[in-house]
Protein backbone atom coordinates (compact mmCIF):
# COMPACT_ATOMS: atom_id res chain seq x y z
CA UNK A 1 0.00 0.00 0.00
CA UNK A 2 1.17 3.56 -0.64
CA UNK A 3 -0.14 7.06 -0.02
CA UNK A 4 -2.39 7.06 3.04
CA UNK A 5 -4.01 10.46 3.56
CA UNK A 6 -5.63 10.98 6.94
CA UNK A 7 -8.07 13.75 7.78
CA UNK A 8 -9.68 12.24 10.82
CA UNK A 9 -12.22 14.15 12.98
CA UNK A 10 -12.59 13.05 16.58
CA UNK A 11 -15.11 14.48 19.01
CA UNK A 12 -15.80 17.61 16.89
CA UNK A 13 -18.04 19.05 19.60
CA UNK A 14 -15.51 18.58 22.38
CA UNK A 15 -14.04 21.30 24.53
CA UNK A 16 -10.55 19.84 25.04
CA UNK A 17 -7.61 22.13 24.34
CA UNK A 18 -6.34 19.54 21.85
CA UNK A 19 -7.93 16.49 20.24
CA UNK A 20 -6.02 13.38 19.24
CA UNK A 21 -6.65 11.99 15.80
CA UNK A 22 -5.73 8.47 14.76
CA UNK A 23 -3.35 5.70 15.74
CA UNK A 24 -1.74 4.30 12.59
CA UNK A 25 0.15 1.62 14.51
CA UNK A 26 -2.40 -1.22 14.20
CA UNK A 27 -2.83 -0.53 10.47
CA UNK A 28 0.87 -0.27 9.69
CA UNK A 29 1.51 -3.50 11.57
CA UNK A 30 -0.79 -5.18 9.05
CA UNK A 31 1.17 -3.71 6.13
CA UNK A 32 4.72 -5.04 6.58
CA UNK A 33 5.71 -4.12 3.01
CA UNK A 34 4.38 -0.54 3.10
CA UNK A 35 6.76 1.60 1.00
CA UNK A 36 5.14 5.06 1.01
CA UNK A 37 3.16 6.89 3.68
CA UNK A 38 1.62 10.31 3.04
CA UNK A 39 -0.38 11.90 5.85
CA UNK A 40 -2.13 15.22 6.38
CA UNK A 41 -3.74 15.73 9.77
CA UNK A 42 -6.94 17.74 9.48
CA UNK A 43 -10.74 17.71 9.70
CA UNK A 44 -13.50 17.32 7.16
CA UNK A 45 -17.08 18.50 7.51
CA UNK A 46 -16.76 20.01 10.97
CA UNK A 47 -19.53 22.53 10.19
CA UNK A 48 -20.50 24.82 13.06
CA UNK A 49 -18.33 22.80 15.44
CA UNK A 50 -15.15 24.40 14.07
CA UNK A 51 -12.29 24.68 16.54
CA UNK A 52 -8.61 25.29 15.75
CA UNK A 53 -7.72 22.46 18.10
CA UNK A 54 -9.32 20.01 15.67
CA UNK A 55 -6.45 20.68 13.25
CA UNK A 56 -3.64 20.30 15.77
CA UNK A 57 -1.07 17.55 15.39
CA UNK A 58 -1.02 16.60 19.05
CA UNK A 59 1.82 15.19 21.13
CA UNK A 60 0.01 11.86 21.28
CA UNK A 61 -0.48 11.89 17.49
CA UNK A 62 3.24 12.50 17.13
CA UNK A 63 4.33 9.81 19.57
CA UNK A 64 2.07 7.17 18.02
CA UNK A 65 3.11 8.04 14.48
CA UNK A 66 6.84 8.08 15.33
CA UNK A 67 6.64 4.59 16.81
CA UNK A 68 4.58 3.32 13.86
CA UNK A 69 7.02 4.69 11.30
CA UNK A 70 10.01 3.26 13.15
CA UNK A 71 8.43 -0.20 13.07
CA UNK A 72 7.72 0.05 9.32
CA UNK A 73 11.13 -1.15 8.17
CA UNK A 74 10.36 -1.23 4.43
CA UNK A 75 9.13 2.37 4.32
CA UNK A 76 10.93 4.38 1.65
CA UNK A 77 8.85 7.59 1.46
CA UNK A 78 7.39 9.57 4.39
CA UNK A 79 5.38 12.71 3.67
CA UNK A 80 3.87 14.79 6.49
CA UNK A 81 2.59 17.89 4.73
CA UNK A 82 0.36 20.63 6.16
CA UNK A 83 0.17 19.08 9.61
CA UNK A 84 1.16 22.21 11.61
CA UNK A 85 4.12 20.26 12.98
CA UNK A 86 6.40 22.28 15.25
CA UNK A 87 10.03 21.71 16.22
CA UNK A 88 9.51 19.50 19.26
CA UNK A 89 7.32 17.05 17.37
CA UNK A 90 9.40 17.07 14.20
CA UNK A 91 12.51 16.26 16.24
CA UNK A 92 10.74 13.34 17.89
CA UNK A 93 9.76 11.90 14.51
CA UNK A 94 13.27 12.36 13.11
CA UNK A 95 14.82 10.71 16.18
CA UNK A 96 12.87 7.56 15.28
CA UNK A 97 14.27 7.67 11.73
CA UNK A 98 17.99 7.91 12.50
CA UNK A 99 18.62 4.19 12.04
CA UNK A 100 15.83 3.50 9.56
CA UNK A 101 17.18 1.00 7.00
CA UNK A 102 15.22 2.04 3.89
CA UNK A 103 13.91 5.61 4.10
CA UNK A 104 14.83 7.54 0.94
CA UNK A 105 12.41 10.50 0.98
CA UNK A 106 11.46 12.74 3.92
CA UNK A 107 8.91 15.48 3.24
CA UNK A 108 8.04 17.90 6.07
CA UNK A 109 6.89 20.73 3.81
CA UNK A 110 4.27 23.33 4.75
CA UNK A 111 4.61 23.01 8.52
CA UNK A 112 5.90 25.20 11.38
CA UNK A 113 9.38 23.84 11.87
CA UNK A 114 12.44 26.01 12.50
CA UNK A 115 16.13 25.86 13.36
CA UNK A 116 15.84 23.07 15.93
CA UNK A 117 14.40 20.80 13.26
CA UNK A 118 17.10 22.01 10.88
CA UNK A 119 19.70 20.72 13.36
CA UNK A 120 17.81 17.42 13.65
CA UNK A 121 17.77 17.05 9.85
CA UNK A 122 21.50 17.76 9.89
CA UNK A 123 22.01 14.91 12.33
CA UNK A 124 19.84 12.63 10.17
CA UNK A 125 21.96 13.45 7.11
CA UNK A 126 25.13 12.73 9.06
CA UNK A 127 24.10 9.22 10.14
CA UNK A 128 21.69 8.06 7.44
CA UNK A 129 23.39 6.46 4.44
CA UNK A 130 20.27 5.95 2.32
CA UNK A 131 18.28 9.22 2.29
CA UNK A 132 18.05 10.72 -1.21
CA UNK A 133 15.50 13.55 -0.89
CA UNK A 134 14.61 16.05 1.86
CA UNK A 135 11.77 18.54 1.38
CA UNK A 136 11.50 21.31 4.00
CA UNK A 137 9.63 23.80 1.81
CA UNK A 138 7.49 26.52 3.41
CA UNK A 139 8.69 26.46 7.00
CA UNK A 140 10.60 28.83 9.28
CA UNK A 141 14.17 27.57 9.00
CA UNK A 142 16.70 30.39 9.36
CA UNK A 143 20.49 30.68 9.20
CA UNK A 144 21.23 28.40 12.15
CA UNK A 145 19.15 25.50 10.84
CA UNK A 146 20.43 25.91 7.29
CA UNK A 147 24.02 25.97 8.56
CA UNK A 148 23.48 22.70 10.44
CA UNK A 149 22.12 21.10 7.28
CA UNK A 150 25.05 22.48 5.29
CA UNK A 151 27.60 21.07 7.75
CA UNK A 152 26.21 17.56 7.34
CA UNK A 153 25.73 17.96 3.59
CA UNK A 154 29.50 18.24 3.18
CA UNK A 155 29.89 14.67 4.45
CA UNK A 156 26.75 13.14 3.00
CA UNK A 157 27.15 10.93 -0.06
CA UNK A 158 23.55 9.93 -0.85
CA UNK A 159 21.31 13.03 -0.90
CA UNK A 160 20.23 14.01 -4.41
CA UNK A 161 17.48 16.58 -3.78
CA UNK A 162 17.22 19.32 -1.13
CA UNK A 163 14.25 21.69 -1.06
CA UNK A 164 14.52 24.72 1.25
CA UNK A 165 12.09 26.92 -0.69
CA UNK A 166 10.08 29.50 1.27
CA UNK A 167 12.18 29.57 4.42
CA UNK A 168 14.26 32.40 5.89
CA UNK A 169 17.85 31.23 5.69
CA UNK A 170 19.20 34.65 4.61
CA UNK A 171 22.71 35.42 3.40
CA UNK A 172 24.46 33.59 6.22
CA UNK A 173 22.52 30.38 5.68
CA UNK A 174 22.85 30.70 1.91
CA UNK A 175 26.61 31.21 2.16
CA UNK A 176 27.01 28.08 4.27
CA UNK A 177 24.86 26.04 1.91
CA UNK A 178 27.05 27.20 -0.99
CA UNK A 179 30.19 26.19 0.89
CA UNK A 180 28.67 22.72 1.30
CA UNK A 181 27.86 22.57 -2.42
CA UNK A 182 31.56 23.07 -3.12
CA UNK A 183 32.26 19.77 -1.39
CA UNK A 184 29.35 17.53 -2.34
CA UNK A 185 29.40 15.46 -5.52
CA UNK A 186 26.04 13.70 -5.24
CA UNK A 187 23.43 16.47 -4.90
CA UNK A 188 21.62 17.00 -8.22
CA UNK A 189 18.78 19.37 -7.34
CA UNK A 190 18.55 22.27 -4.87
CA UNK A 191 15.77 24.81 -4.34
CA UNK A 192 16.65 27.98 -2.40
CA UNK A 193 13.90 30.21 -3.77
CA UNK A 194 12.24 32.84 -1.56
CA UNK A 195 14.83 32.82 1.20
CA UNK A 196 15.93 36.44 1.48
CA UNK A 197 19.22 35.89 -0.36
CA UNK A 198 21.19 38.84 -1.72
CA UNK A 199 24.14 39.76 -3.93
CA UNK A 200 26.72 38.25 -1.56
CA UNK A 201 25.19 34.81 -1.94
CA UNK A 202 25.24 35.24 -5.73
CA UNK A 203 29.04 35.50 -5.50
CA UNK A 204 29.20 32.30 -3.42
CA UNK A 205 26.90 30.52 -5.86
CA UNK A 206 29.01 31.66 -8.80
CA UNK A 207 31.96 29.88 -7.24
CA UNK A 208 29.83 26.75 -6.90
CA UNK A 209 28.93 26.95 -10.58
CA UNK A 210 32.61 27.10 -11.48
CA UNK A 211 33.61 24.04 -9.45
CA UNK A 212 30.62 21.75 -8.80
CA UNK A 213 30.30 19.05 -11.46
CA UNK A 214 27.17 17.30 -10.19
CA UNK A 215 24.41 19.91 -9.72
CA UNK A 216 21.95 19.74 -12.59
CA UNK A 217 19.06 21.84 -11.28
CA UNK A 218 19.23 25.06 -9.23
CA UNK A 219 16.15 27.08 -8.29
CA UNK A 220 16.93 30.43 -6.71
CA UNK A 221 13.92 32.49 -7.81
CA UNK A 222 12.42 35.31 -5.73
CA UNK A 223 15.69 36.43 -4.12
CA UNK A 224 17.22 39.90 -4.54
CA UNK A 225 20.43 38.97 -6.32
CA UNK A 226 20.55 42.24 -8.26
CA UNK A 227 22.33 43.27 -11.46
CA UNK A 228 25.78 42.75 -9.94
CA UNK A 229 24.75 39.32 -8.70
CA UNK A 230 23.57 38.41 -12.18
CA UNK A 231 26.93 39.36 -13.67
CA UNK A 232 28.93 37.17 -11.29
CA UNK A 233 26.58 34.25 -11.89
CA UNK A 234 27.03 34.74 -15.63
CA UNK A 235 30.80 34.61 -15.21
CA UNK A 236 30.65 31.60 -12.90
CA UNK A 237 28.56 29.64 -15.39
CA UNK A 238 30.92 30.14 -18.35
CA UNK A 239 32.74 26.83 -17.87
CA UNK A 240 29.86 24.85 -16.38
CA UNK A 241 28.87 21.89 -18.57
CA UNK A 242 26.36 20.06 -16.35
CA UNK A 243 23.65 22.51 -15.18
CA UNK A 244 20.34 21.79 -16.93
CA UNK A 245 17.97 24.14 -15.04
CA UNK A 246 18.70 27.54 -13.48
CA UNK A 247 15.54 29.31 -12.30
CA UNK A 248 16.34 33.00 -11.80
CA UNK A 249 12.87 34.50 -12.02
CA UNK A 250 12.23 37.65 -9.93
CA UNK A 251 15.85 38.03 -8.84
CA UNK A 252 16.43 41.53 -10.30
CA UNK A 253 19.27 40.40 -12.57
CA UNK A 254 19.63 42.16 -15.93
CA UNK A 255 18.09 40.83 -19.12
CA UNK A 256 21.55 40.61 -20.63
CA UNK A 257 22.80 38.34 -17.83
CA UNK A 258 19.66 36.25 -17.97
CA UNK A 259 19.95 35.82 -21.73
CA UNK A 260 23.59 34.79 -21.48
CA UNK A 261 22.86 32.32 -18.67
CA UNK A 262 19.95 30.76 -20.54
CA UNK A 263 22.16 30.27 -23.60
CA UNK A 264 24.64 28.29 -21.51
CA UNK A 265 21.81 26.20 -20.05
CA UNK A 266 20.44 25.54 -23.53
CA UNK A 267 23.88 24.46 -24.73
CA UNK A 268 24.29 22.12 -21.74
CA UNK A 269 20.90 20.53 -22.45
CA UNK A 270 21.75 19.99 -26.11
CA UNK A 271 25.07 18.40 -25.25
CA UNK A 272 23.41 16.20 -22.65
CA UNK A 273 20.75 15.07 -25.13
CA UNK A 274 23.41 14.35 -27.75
CA UNK A 275 25.42 12.27 -25.28
CA UNK A 276 22.30 10.31 -24.33
CA UNK A 277 21.54 9.52 -27.97
CA UNK A 278 25.11 8.37 -28.64
CA UNK A 279 25.03 6.17 -25.53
Amino acid sequence: SSGINAEWPLRPGGTDDSLDHFDFGPIINKLPNLAELSITYGVRNCGMNFEWSLFEFTQKDCSLLAKAVKSCRHLQVLRLQRCQIEDEKARLIISHLLDHPNLKVLDLSHNRIGDKTGRAVGKLLSVNKILEEVNLCDNNIQAEGASAIAFSLKRNSTLKTLNLKLNRIGDEGGRNICQALMQTSTLLHIDLSSNGLGEHVAANLAEVLSHNQSLEHIIIACNKLGVAGGRVLQEGLENNKVLQTFDLRLTDISQQSEHSIMNVIKSNKEKSSGSAIIA
